[in-house]
C-alpha cells in the first residue's frame, strides 16, 4: 500500500531500551488514514511497567553516553541526517499516509527535521563553560556544562518527523538519553526514524519510542524521579496540566503550546509578498501549524485589494489526497479537527462574516474542508480567540498601527505573529511591540534549525533549534578552586 524501496521502515511495534517491542501482546492502537479512513496499521499500547523498563535502561544508557565526545555524538547525529536524505522518499510516504499532508509538503518536512540533526550534530563540538575572575587571588572559577540526564519528549501530530528531531537532536547532542512519545495519530514516521537512528550508531537505550495510552506513558514518565526535563508540544490545556504535575519532581520543563497568531497587512504593504506570506503562513498542512496565520488584520486602504487577491489564490488551491499530483491541501487529521473547523466557520457567518471562497466540506471526503476566506470579522465570534487549525483566513480591517498593535497583542497567546509594511520606522516600532516570541517581518515561512523557536505568555516557554536549543538540554555547574598558591 506505501510502496516503500526500504519496507523495514514501517515498523508495527514500540522501540523499547534498544529493542523491538510488541508491548504486552494484547493491547493494540490502529492508525488510520486521515483521507479516506483507511486501516494503515496498529502499534502496541506499552504497559507502565514496559515503560518504567524504559527508564531504566536510559538511566543505564545515560551513564556511559553522557562521557562520548562532542565529536562521536556529532559523527551518529550527522550519519542519521545522511540516512534520512537517503531514504527521504519512504520517510514522506508514511509521512503523508498517517498524517494526510501532500506528498511535497512531506518531502519539505524531511529536510527540515534532517537539518536539526545536522545542526546539533554541529552543536555537539561546542558545548562551551566559563572562566571567571575571582575575587580572591587564591581562587579560580569555572563554568562546566553537563547534560541534564534522562529527558521525555511529547511530540504532536502535524509534524511527525520535524518534531521529533527538534527535540531529540539537541538532547542526544548534550549527552543525555531521550524517551519519545509520539502523537497516537503518526506514530509510523517516528518509530521510522528510529530505524535509521538504529542504523546510524546510536546506542541501545539512548532513545525509546513509546506507543500506547497517552495518559499511562505520561504519568510514568512524569512520577519518575529519574526523568529529569519534559519537552512538550500541543494544547496550552494540556501543557498546564503536564506543568503542575512535573512540579512533584521539579523537572526541567520546555512546553510549545497553542498560538493564535496575527499576521497584519499596512497600507504601504507589497502586497503580492503579503498574499505570498499570507498562503504560506496560513495553508501550508491545511492550516494545522501552531505558528499559523489565525488572524488576519488588514489596514483600511488596501484591505479590498488584499482580500481580492488572497481570494483568487486560495480559490485555485487543489484539494485531495496527499499522493495525488499537483495537490496542495489535504485533509484534516480527524473528524474532531473538522467539526472544530466546521463550527468555527458556521458561528462566524451567524454573526455576520462575509463567505469570499469556501464556507464548506470539500467534496474529497468527509476530513476535507473547502479553503476559506471570511472577511467582516470581528471579537463577537468565536474564530478570534480559539487556534483554528484548518484552512481558515479570518480577515478583520483596521485603521491605523495603534489599532493594529492592540488588535494583535489581545490575546493570551504569544508564540508568532507577522506584519508586512515597507516602512524600516514602522517596522521596528511594531516588532518591538508585538507581544510574541517570534516575528515575521515581511515574511510569511520563518521556521528553520538556526533560530530560536519558541513562545511567550500562554505559548509556553523555553526555546527549539539554534545554538539556544541545546541549553534546554545541560545544567551549568559552577567550580570554585580554593587554596591555590
Amino acid at each position: 500500500m506505501l510502496n516503500l524501496q526500504r519496507t523495514d521502515l514501517f515498523r508495527e511495534a514500540a522501540y523499547v531500551g534498544g529493542e523491538w517491542s510488541a508491548g504486552s501482546g494484547d493491547s493494540w492502537q490502529t492508525i488510520h488514514n486521515p483521507a479516506d479512513g483507511e486501516r494503515l496499521g496498529r502499534v502496541p499500547c506499552l504497559t507502565r511497567a514496559q515503560v518504567a523498563d524504559a527508564i531504566r535502561a536510559a538511566d543505564k544508557a545515560f551513564a556511559e553516553y553522557r562521557q562520548w565526545t562532542g565529536k562521536a555524538k556529532a559523527a551518529v547525529l550527522q550519519r542519521w541526517a545522511a540516512l534520512m536524505q537517503e531514504h527521504k522518499a519512504d520517510l514522506a510516504r508514511i509521512m503523508t499516509a498517517e498524517q494526510g499532508k501532500p506528498y511535497a509538503e512531506a518531502m519539505g518536512e524531511i529536510d527540515y527535521a534532517s537539518s536539526f540533526l545536522e545542526w546539533f550534530g554541529e552543536e555537539a563540538k561546542r558545548i562551551y563553560g566559563e572562566t571567571i575572575p575571582a575575587p580572591r587571588g587564591t581562587q579560580r572559577i569555572t563554568v562546566i556544562r553537563q547534560p541534564v540526564g534522562v529527558c521525555a519528549a511529547i511530540t504532536p501530530w502535524n509534524f511527525p518527523s520535524g518534531m521529533v528531531t527538534r527535540k531529540v537532536a539537541p538532547a542526544l547532542a548534550a549527552g543525555c538519553t531521550v524517551l519519545l512519545k509520539p502523537a497516537p495519530q503518526t506514530p509510523f514516521s517516528a518509530l521510522a526514524l528510529c530505524v535509521l537512528a538504529e542504523e546510524a550508531g546510536l546506542p541501545k537505550g539512548a532513545l525509546s519510542i513509546l506507543t500506547g495510552n497517552a495518559e499511562d506513558i505520561g504519568a510514568e514518565l512524569i512520577e519518575s524521579e529519574t526523568v529529569r526535563k519534559l519537552s512538550f508540544t500541543g494544547s496550552t490545556a494540556v501543557g498546564k496540566k503536564l506543568m503542575a504535575a512535573c512540579a512533584g519532581t521539579m523537572k526541567k520543563l520546555s512546553l510549545e503550546l497553542g498560538g493564535n497568531a496575527p499576521f497584519i497587512v499596512f497600507d504601504d504593504a507589497n502586497l503580492d509578498a503579503a498574499v505570498q506570506g499570507a498562503l504560506a503562513s496560513k495553508f501550508r498542512n491545511g492550516g494545522q501549524t501552531c505558528v499559523c496565520a489565525n488572524r488576519f488584520f488588514v489596514q483600511a486602504g488596501i484591505y479590498d485589494s488584499f482580500v481580492e487577491r488572497l481570494t483568487k489564490a486560495v480559490i485555485s488551491m487543489r484539494v485531495g489526497r496527499g499522493t495525488d499530483h499537483g495537490v496542495t491541501l489535504g485533509p484534516l487529521i480527524d473528524d474532531a479537527a473538522f467539526r472544530k473547523v466546521e463550527r468555527l466557520v458556521d458561528d462566524a457567518r451567524a454573526k455576520g462574516a462575509q463567505v469570499r471562497a469556501g464556507g464548506q466540506p470539500h467534496s474529497a471526503g468527509p476530513r476535507f474542508y473547502t479553503p476559506t476566506v471570511l472577511t467582516e470579522v470581528d471579537y463577537s465570534m468565536s474564530i478570534m480567540h480559539e487556534e483554528i487549525f484548518g484552512p481558515v483566513a479570518a480577515i478583520t480591517r483596521f485603521t491605523d498601527e495603534a489599532e493594529a498593535i492592540t488588535l494583535a497583542n489581545t490575546t493570551r497567546y504569544g508564540l508568532a505573529a507577522y506584519f508586512y509594511t515597507s516602512d524600516l520606522n514602522r517596522s521596528i516600532r511594531v516588532t518591538e511591540a508585538l507581544d510574541y516570541g517570534i516575528v515575521g517581518l515581511n515574511e510569511g515561512a520563518i521556521s528553520t534549525e538556526v533560530a530560536p523557536f519558541g513562545g511567550i505568555k500562554e505559548s509556553g516557554f523555553g526555546k527549539e533549534g539554534s545554538r539556544h536549543g541545546i541549553d534546554e538540554y545541560s545544567e551549568r555547574k559552577y567550580v570554585c578552586v580554593g587554596n591555590v598558591s
